[in-house]
């Protein structure tokens, strides 16, 4: 069996977008918590505290917002005068609504196991093979990878 995951891009531009889809979408305001200290993040440097920054990404409050699968980027206001901000995906350690704290810590990447030995095929669901019991209803197969 060939591991897909390997040729999988990452996962985390994805949840990004949909959680400040989401966000926004319920009224509230999205903030970025961003790891300022990362190669490539372009900030205010009066706007880091303790190598972190909270960036306001709510349409009302940024120009030109676009979060594409390698950077969340935009232009916005910091003590009245104006920034680009360009903040690689790598860098956003969460998103979550000020007015509830709702939201998500984005998860690292899963890097890709090793390869199974054996099969091609994973294993049927029909007959256990002799050398493994059943699975316990309620728990994952054993071929299943947890994506955390």
């Amino acid at each position: 069996m060939t591991d897909d995951s390997s040729r999988m891009t990452s996962h985390r531009p994805y949840l990004l977008r949909a959680l400040n889809e989401w966000i926004a979408d319920n009224g509230m305001t999205p903030h970025l918590l961003v790891d300022a200290t990362q190669a490539g993040v372009q900030v205010p440097m009066s706007a880091v505290k303790e190598g972190k920054v909270v960036l306001n990404i709510a349409e009302r409050a940024v120009v030109r917002l676009l979060i594409d699968n390698e950077a969340v980027s935009f232009t916005a206001r910091f003590g009245g005068v104006s920034h680009p901000v360009y903040v690689p995906i790598s860098a956003v350690l969460a998103i979550y609504s000020r007015e509830t704290g709702q939201g998500m810590a984005l998860p690292d990447d899963v890097a890709p196991g090793p390869e199974p030995d054996g099969d091609d095929e994973p294993p049927s669901h029909d007959t256990p093979p002799d050398d493994e019991t059943p699975p316990t209803p309620g728990k994952r197969p054993p071929f299943l990878r947890v994506v955390k």
